[in-house]
């Protein structure tokens, strides 16, 4: 009689120490995951964005062939823009337009390490909070944290490759031209400004845009870190 009762109790359990493993297994890995590991597939998604998309803003055309980046003229120039036109100067204007984008594909070229190095430097210390925001929750993290410093570094790279695609002396050219021309508003422009500003816009859209990629498409996560981690926002929805 004991001895069949001591088999009942040990099946029994037997039974809920499987029903515990069951239990166990259906609980998903990403859930058990830390900051650090959330922290560290973040800074993967940011860094998968500058090797990919940011890459492409440095090649020949990179800004000036994607209309969403394109550098344009900033808004006291449109009417230089307009007027050389209409005198019959319109292939000075798309000129200097492209200059402007050559300008920033040369700059982003040689600061590419300083947005890596910027990546590397970020700890999320609210890292799941960033993972559960918004589709651009983690790029627009770095870019509170490091746009101000970003400028002060890049502003003078673009002013080197301002001088070193030639866009200095073609956009003196041409603003000397303009304000040659009788009764017309003199213009003088801080090109390197707008450009460094608008060079960083179109870093950031681009980073922006893989980030998205990430956590809307599963065949983007090329990491098992990226996979488990971003599983967790998946749930959310």
């Amino acid at each position: 009689m004991k001895k069949g009762l001591l088999l009942l109790l040990l099946l029994i359990g037997l039974t809920r120490c499987g029903e515990l493993q069951q239990l166990a297994s259906n609980i998903p890995q990403a859930d058990m995951l830390g900051n650090t590991d959330i922290a560290r597939a973040l800074q993967e998604a940011l860094n998968k964005g500058i090797d990919k998309e940011v890459t492409t803003l440095m090649k020949p055309g990179g800004f000036y062939n994607q209309p969403d980046v394109r550098i344009l003229l900033p808004e006291e120039l449109q009417t230089v823009d307009k007027t050389l036109r209409k005198i019959g100067l319109g292939n000075l204007a798309d000129a200097g337009i492209k200059k402007l984008n050559e300008a920033a594909e040369t700059a982003v070229k040689e600061a590419k390490p300083i947005f890596v190095q910027a990546v590397k430097e970020i700890t999320f210390d609210d890292a799941k909070k960033i993972l559960m925001g918004d589709k651009h929750a983690a790029t627009q993290y770095l870019e509170n944290k490091t746009r101000q410093a970003l400028y002060r570094k890049f502003y003078p790279i673009v002013k080197q490759s301002f001088h070193k695609v030639g866009a200095d002396d073609l956009w003196n050219k041409i603003i000397t031209r303009y304000n040659s021309i009788p009764l017309v508003k003199k213009v003088n422009p801080d090109l390197n400004d707008y450009v460094t500003r608008q060079a960083l816009k179109g870093v950031y859209k681009k980073i922006g845009d893989e980030e998205v990629k990430i956590r809307t498409d599963i065949n983007e996560r090329t990491s098992d870190l990226l996979r488990r981690v971003f599983a967790m926002q998946d749930k959310k929805e």
